[in-house]
């Protein structure tokens, strides 16, 4: 398999903001006659599965410098929802479409433009991904290389590179110095972001210890790498005790608050840091200020919004250089709960809310 040029992901980290079409409404701009294509739309703040609307248009013709692409997946984040609802910490542009990442092949080049292929799969970055084609600067995309006969699993794996992997990369480096060998501890660990810090650790030779709030997960995490699965509650600080032999364990990494931040924060050894990145509980963390004064517990917050506004070119070369091969490899993997086509986004959005999921929703629409 060949590798991604570092033009290519240079590219991408250049290239990563809120794509918006050049006249702010697809259905005016200049149309091509006989094709239309569907679209989600947000035209207000409130429950995804009521306030999103399904539109259609007429293709328009591509100008200097664009490139038409046929979008094949887009995933459902708990972050597009939050935004939708108006509980992110960015509000949506109005109207909108949403959509954070997503990959696509390009059907139409126009002559000026030599970075792009016709047929080539390209990753959409920040471009409202919810809709069956997109016309957007050739610039705005990342060209993936010639992969040979891809299957669908790999393209949907590769539309969920931006987010997530990069995620899990950047809290399980960014924050404690790591060697083979050390133990870690993560909430929602069956989470996307949380299947890929067990995948990403077990391949750094760093043991695992993994907290969720259901039983019947253990097996697939484990399948991940996952060194040890453990139910929360009330003695689960005892728990990790005992499962890792009483180890030190100098990082924990949380997105669901409330009580599971404060035994995470009450597990850890001293001089240790404890990541928040969500609040999957809804309800606010509580820290015992004891552990900050006595055991030296270190919290700080992860967002990866801010990390992209922050982070130097060469350090997102860095983490971009090694998610992208790794996806597109197979090596680091998520699991995907279902699929929909743009026109049924309502009971995409209502699926992707529903808590018992074991894997990401997609839009799919476009198949090959």
């Amino acid at each position: 398999m060949k590798k991604i040029s570092t033009a290519s992901i240079l590219t991408l980290l250049l290239c990563l903001t809120h794509f918006t079409w050049a006249d702010g409404n697809p259905a005016t701009a200049q149309q091509r006659s006989g094709s239309t294509f569907k679209y989600v739309e947000l035209n207000q703040i409130g429950d995804p599965a009521k306030v999103l609307e399904v539109k259609e248009t007429m293709s328009r013709s591509i100008t200097t410098g664009e490139i038409r692409i046929n979008v094949l997946a887009a995933p459902i984040h708990p972050s597009n929802l939050l935004q939708i609802s108006g509980e992110y910490g960015i509000d949506p542009v109005l109207p909108s479409t949403p959509g954070s990442e997503g990959i696509g092949r390009v059907i139409e080049v126009s002559a000026e433009v030599t970075q792009v292929s016709m047929g080539q799969l390209v990753l959409l970055p920040g471009m409202g991904t919810w809709r069956e084609e997109i016309i957007a600067p050739a610039a705005s995309v990342i060209p993936l290389p010639n992969l040979g006969k891809l299957s669908d699993e790999v393209i949907e794996q590769l539309s969920m590179t931006a987010i997530n992997p990069l995620s899990a990369l950047l809290m399980l480096t960014s924050f404690v110095e790591l060697k083979e060998g050390d133990w870690i501890v993560q909430s929602a660990s069956n989470s996307a972001v949380g299947g890929y810090v067990i995948q990403l650790a077990k391949q750094r030779g760093i043991k695992t210890i993994n907290v969720v709030r259901r039983e019947g997960l253990a097996e697939d995490l484990k399948e991940k790498g996952a060194d040890v699965v453990l139910i929360d509650g009330q003695d689960l600080v005892q728990k990790i005790g005992r499962a890792s032999n009483n180890a030190s364990i100098s990082l924990a990494i949380d997105a669901v608050g409330g009580e599971t931040f404060t035994r995470l924060s009450e597990s850890l050894s001293n001089g240790a840091t404890l990541v928040a990145y969500g609040s999957m509980s809804g309800k606010s963390p509580i820290l015992n200020p004891a552990v900050t004064i006595f055991n030296d517990i270190r919290i700080r917050g992860f967002w990866l919004s801010k990390w992209f506004k922050t982070a130097t070119v060469q350090e997102k070369q860095a983490a971009f250089g090694q998610i992208i091969p790794l996806v597109a490899s197979g090596a680091l993997q998520a699991n995907i709960d279902s699929r929909f086509n743009v026109a049924d986004i309502k009971a995409a959005v209502t699926r992707a809310a529903e808590k018992g999921r074991n894997g990401k929703v997609l839009i799919v629409p476009n198949t090959e």
